[in-house]
């Protein structure tokens, strides 16, 4: 293990592992009821409301890289366009490109069922007016988390050339939540309210698209901003963790209390997402405070899920479906322990394999190649 490998694990924040594994068993006990099981009551209500794991997903995604960008906008070197975008693609398409692969040739893997055109995929525009049972359809969280990667940093180094204040950053972020609200708001009344077919066009109009799903993002970017930009009243802040976490968990239960109610209602539409953004980006801001009960937690095995997140992402459902169709040739229903306890098992296992095989052979060549987002990278003494 080189001395960099080495540094980048003992400084890993333990609650961000423990929120980023928490993400993906949310997303895959979900999964697991709707494409397996086929039953809500499988994992009782953390099944039901385990789709939240996405945007608990999306909230870290936009903490970690605003404060990557944040960070190397106020050292000396600045930020590369051109490193940044390479060490996203090399951390997130060689995964997606095989799993890609395996939905275009195995249909079973695919559930059988259809897919988009390559170039959906391939463009990371699949989630536009995507149909509800599409083949790999949970993708639609990459593509927004890809546009989201492409975007933030290239108008972060216009606002950056351009000298605009600060003030300009947070008018943005109000905007693109008051105007995801009011996006919603049309939406649900143009093409949800009183139609038979009112959740058909909430998924592939509002719960997959770009504009009506950037909430949770732009909440761990305002994370990032105030860290980075107002270092006191950060420094305020992170000394009050255990507060910060007792109320996002009260946000986070009040929102959850209402989606379970009433998944596809006006109110929840409109105000629940924010909502859990607020509340995600607390639990985040806990994990990130020097005195936190999240910050030092550690939970057994939750810094290797949350190593292995991305790939279990990208290939639980096949495993699942390849796996549940074995089982039930020898008996096990997937709603059985056995079945379960096998199944969640094999979505860890191929995640695993995943990373070993794919992602970390890349990974390590990001090391190599593209060791830091600067324009002008410090001398980085592993490669002498």
């Amino acid at each position: 293990m080189t001395s960099s490998r080495s540094a980048r694990l003992s400084s890993r924040i333990h609650g961000l592992d423990t929120l980023r594994a928490l993400a993906v068993t949310l997303v895959v006990l979900h999964h697991y009821t709707l494409f397996v099981s086929n039953d809500d009551h499988t994992f009782g209500w953390v099944g039901r409301i385990g789709w939240t794991g996405v945007d608990l997903f999306f909230a870290l995604s936009g903490y970690l890289i605003g404060n990557q960008i944040f960070k190397a906008l106020r050292t000396e070197h600045g930020l590369s366009l051109k490193n940044f975008y390479a060490r996203r693609l090399l951390r997130t398409l060689p995964n997606f490109w095989v799993v890609l692969a395996l939905y275009f040739l195995w249909p079973a893997w695919r559930e059988h069922a259809d897919l988009l055109p390559l170039w959906r995929y391939l463009s990371f525009t699949q989630n536009i007016g995507l149909p509800p049972g599409t083949g790999f359809s949970h993708s639609w969280s990459l593509a927004i988390e890809e546009q989201f990667y492409l975007l933030l940093p290239a108008l972060a180094m216009i606002g950056a050339a351009l000298r605009w204040r600060i003030g300009v950053a947070w008018m943005a972020i109000v905007l693109v939540v008051v105007g995801g609200m009011l996006l919603r708001a049309d939406l649900w009344s143009a093409h949800v309210d009183g139609n038979k077919y009112g959740t058909y066009f909430y998924y592939k109009l509002i719960y997959y698209s770009s504009l009506c799903r950037l909430d949770e993002l732009v909440a761990g970017v305002a994370l990032a901003l105030l860290k980075n930009r107002h270092a006191s009243v950060w420094a305020a802040l992170t000394r009050h963790g255990n507060a910060a976490l007792v109320a996002g968990l009260a946000i986070i239960g009040g929102a959850f209390w209402c989606f379970l109610d009433k998944r596809y209602g006006f109110a929840v539409t409109v105000f629940g997402l924010p909502a859990l953004g607020m509340g995600f980006g607390l639990l985040i801001l806990s994990a990130l405070s020097q005195r936190s009960l999240l910050r030092d937690l550690r939970v057994p095995g939750a810094a290797s899920l949350a190593l292995w997140s991305y790939a279990i992402y990208l290939t639980h459902r096949g495993v699942s479906a390849l796996g549940a169709a074995w089982l039930a040739e020898i008996g096990y229903g997937p709603e059985t322990a056995p079945a379960i306890l096998v199944l969640l098992a094999l979505s860890v296992l191929g995640g695993w394999l995943l990373y070993v095989l794919v992602e970390t052979p890349f990974m390590r060549l990001r090391e190599r190649y593209v060791p830091s987002n600067l324009a002008k990278p410090l001398f980085n003494p592993v490669l002498r």
